[in-house]
């Protein structure tokens, strides 16, 4: 399929730092051949790895580029985490990346201030759901579950519909986020993933935590549907509820349909993203985050979202950071 991009025995070679009395995860986890759909078979398999290179839909939506940085930024970081008794990796296939390379080439061309220009970038964010959705639709069919790493906001919808058509029916979504991305149906950006898959029947219960209420519109807040439910940042720092119990009423919200599980970057202080906050969560909270959502929901996926490193510094934070995040995830 052109969608996707597998990765080579010599690309996963070159992330590796190898040492003497040690196996690293990149050394123990599976890799695909140029016709993936088979391996997808595998009864060794429980998980699915793969990196969306784009930030189109994060420009899409006025914001700032760079997302298209964190599939490689986590990659060079987590093939080189330790393969031991906690975690050997031989349950993951690292399935490749959708191919963004004809997309984004054609995105570098035009400016979002210009009417013309934004359309054309949001018809190129529809082009990308239609890759992202039909690989995931595949991995689901094959049983299997994603993990998905790198790209703006917008590749929630994708990762929605592949699963919603794979099971036959909506899926549940939770998502760690300032934003509650349920913006107007006004061509598809990285603001407006959950309202698109709401008004399609792909979405069934939605939950926002840690929303920021100053960074939702009042139109966004008037339009909330039903089986829509959040928390604000702001009354977890009010002390009107507190971070777990902010977690656990979430949690509770959700029965054994399957749940996407969606954390945007954008939510943890002082992380590299496309919308940087001063004012956010923890990593150990994000970290949190992730364990209790695997642990006791029936994942969909996971989606670690927005991530936007633009030099080595951050390169080497955000890559840590997603790497922590899916082994926790892993592990639960």
């Amino acid at each position: 399929m052109s969608e996707l991009l597998t990765i080579s025995p010599e690309r996963l070679q070159s992330y590796l730092s190898k040492r003497k009395g040690e196996t690293k995860l990149g050394e123990n986890i599976q890799i695909c051949t140029e016709n993936w759909t088979d391996e997808l078979t595998q009864d060794s398999i429980k998980y699915v790895l793969f990196g969306i290179p784009e930030d189109i839909g994060p420009r899409a939506n006025f914001g700032n580029g760079g997302a298209q940085n964190a599939w490689d930024a986590f990659l060079k970081k987590f093939l080189n985490m330790q393969s031991n008794r906690f975690y050997r990796g031989d349950n993951l296939l690292l399935l490749g990346e959708i191919n963004c390379t004809n997309l984004m080439t054609r995105s570098n061309e035009l400016d979002a201030s210009k009417q013309t220009d934004l359309t054309q970038l949001r018809q190129l964010v529809s082009e990308l759901d239609d890759k992202v959705y039909r690989v995931c639709k595949l991995i689901h069919e094959a049983g299997k579950i994603p993990i998905v790493i790198g790209g703006g906001h917008n590749n929630s919808y994708g990762l929605i519909k592949g699963a919603s058509l794979a099971h036959n029916k909506a899926i549940n979504c939770i998502n760690l986020d300032p934003h509650a991305d349920y913006r107007a149906l006004e061509g598809r950006h990285s603001g407006n993933g959950f309202s698109y898959a709401k008004t399609e029947g792909l979405l069934d219960h939605y939950f926002v935590l840690a929303l920021h209420e100053i960074y939702n519109s009042e139109h966004i807040l008037e339009r909330v549907p039903d089986k829509f439910d959040y928390t604000s940042h702001e009354a977890i720092l009010r002390k009107e509820i507190s971070f777990d119990e902010a977690l656990d009423r979430a949690l509770s919200r959700f029965g054994k349909t399957p749940c996407g599980i969606e954390l945007d970057l954008d939510s943890i202080e002082n992380v590299a993203t496309s919308a940087i906050t001063p004012c956010g969560i923890s990593t150990t909270q994000a970290r949190q985050y992730v364990l209790e959502c695997a642990k006791r929901l029936n994942p969909a996926y996971l989606h670690l979202a927005e991530g936007a490193p633009r030099n080595d510094q951050e390169m080497n934070a955000v890559g840590k950071l997603l790497a922590y995040l899916v082994i926790d995830f892993l592990k639960s």
